[in-house]
């Protein structure tokens, strides 16, 4: 996929927020931490970029983050899951309600899922199948929620929603000139 430099401009702003953010913003959630942010930017990069600009930004964020020393692998099985559906459930709807539902339940079940072999098998960490979908459901919900509220209120301004969605319509129209 060939990108415009507008839109390498927008994915690495939002890497940025979301890699900075994610410390500073996060709550406990049961015996793990809630980061929201990475959702929200998440929820964010899947309505403005589509499904592969969205899934390009989540995993510059857990990258990031896991250089920094402040994330764990786990920030990519959710974090890239919840990502693709939200942003697959955009391009497909245009709803901003399925493009949260698809972050939470990508993130928050999907994601909390995949995310038990690999905490066994690069953190050494053996646990129950359904451990991780509390705290992920906390935390996609959360962030999916800010988004939402960001969201309806950017998108209601015309000149805004024009800017935002600028990115993800031009591909789409793209799309079907090539086939």
């Amino acid at each position: 996929m060939k990108w415009e430099v507008k839109q390498l401009v927008w994915m690495s702003l939002l890497v940025a927020i979301g890699t900075v953010t994610a410390p500073m913003i996060w709550f406990p959630a049961g015996i793990a931490k809630a980061y929201p942010m990475q959702h929200a930017i998440n929820v964010i990069a899947a309505v403005s970029l589509g499904p592969v600009g969205a899934i390009t930004v989540a995993f510059m964020i857990g990258l990031l983050r896991n250089l920094l020393g402040v994330g764990t692998i786990l920030a990519f099985p959710g974090g890239l899951i919840g990502a693709f559906l939200s942003g697959w459930l955009y391009k497909r709807t245009k709803k901003l309600t399925w493009t949260v539902f698809g972050e939470v339940f990508g993130t928050g079940i999907i994601g909390a899922l995949v995310s038990v072999p690999i905490a066994q098998l690069f953190l050494g960490k053996a646990v129950a199948a359904l451990f991780f979908i509390p705290p992920f459901l906390v935390s996609s919900l959360s962030g999916a929620i800010l988004s939402f509220m960001a969201l309806s209120l950017l998108l209601k301004n015309e000149s805004i929603a024009k800017r935002l969605l600028l990115y993800q319509e031009r591909k789409s129209h793209i799309e079907e000139m090539g086939k």
